[in-house]
């Protein structure tokens, strides 16, 4: 590991995004982390900038700010729940693919990892959230970067003290040593899913999809 990570990082007024930003912060293989937000997260730190910006569907005003990175970490998205099929393709679709779109013809050298989710369909069957996430992973993947990789979890243990976890958390978490010692593929902490996109980033790490036991392989990996 010679380089050094710049990363771009959606989704960090979220549980995911903002788990991912922290293990940023916190490791030295990462120079610099810039947040796209359509609100303030509001923290200080030397490695950290942040865009609030309303429009992602149009990212022309801020291109020339999003320049000079090798990496990002692509922690935006929406529940299934409660919206229309059209509403949630928007978003989870048609929404990540502009962004993919505009960073991989500015940063044709970046890595990105896309958070899809436990039960994804590569075979984009059906017309349910599975066959979208999938559509998307697909689609990424036929964009210029240098790599993508899709990543898969299951349940995601949070990380204490920060602020974006769900109150519910604290109930069940209770439930990851279990759950990890049952169905190891379906059980991960977030400290894992961020040293494994920092991982697969940085090094040469070819598959494409990572479920539970390659993002805890990868993360360990990283910490040798």
């Amino acid at each position: 590991m010679n380089q050094k990570l710049n990363v771009i990082i959606t989704g960090a007024t979220g549980m995911v995004g903002e788990g991912v930003m922290h293990q940023c912060l916190q490791n030295e293989n990462v120079a610099s982390v810039l947040l796209i937000n359509r609100k303030p997260y509001g923290l200080q730190h030397p490695k950290l900038k942040e865009i609030i910006h309303q429009d992602f569907y149009d990212l022309s005003a801020i291109e020339r700010e999003l320049k000079g990175y090798n990496a990002c970490f692509f922690c935006l998205g929406i529940s299934s729940v409660g919206i229309s099929k059209e509403e949630y393709y928007k978003i989870t679709y048609s929404l990540t693919l502009h962004m993919g779109e505009t960073l991989s013809r500015l940063n044709p050298d970046m890595v990105i990892t896309y958070v899809s989710g436990m039960g994804t369909d590569s075979n984009e069957k059906g017309n349910g959230w599975a066959s979208v996430k999938g559509k998307t992973e697909n689609d990424l993947r036929k964009l210029p970067f240098k790599k993508v990789h899709a990543y898969r979890p299951g349940f995601i243990k949070p990380i204490p003290g920060l602020k974006n976890t769900k109150s519910f958390y604290k109930y069940i978490n209770w439930m990851f040593p279990i759950g990890r010692t049952l169905a190891p593929n379906a059980f991960i902490s977030l400290e894992e899913l961020g040293d494994s996109m920092i991982y697969v980033s940085l090094n040469k790490y070819e598959p494409f999809i990572l479920n539970g036991k390659e993002i805890a392989a990868t993360a360990r990996l990283l910490k040798a």
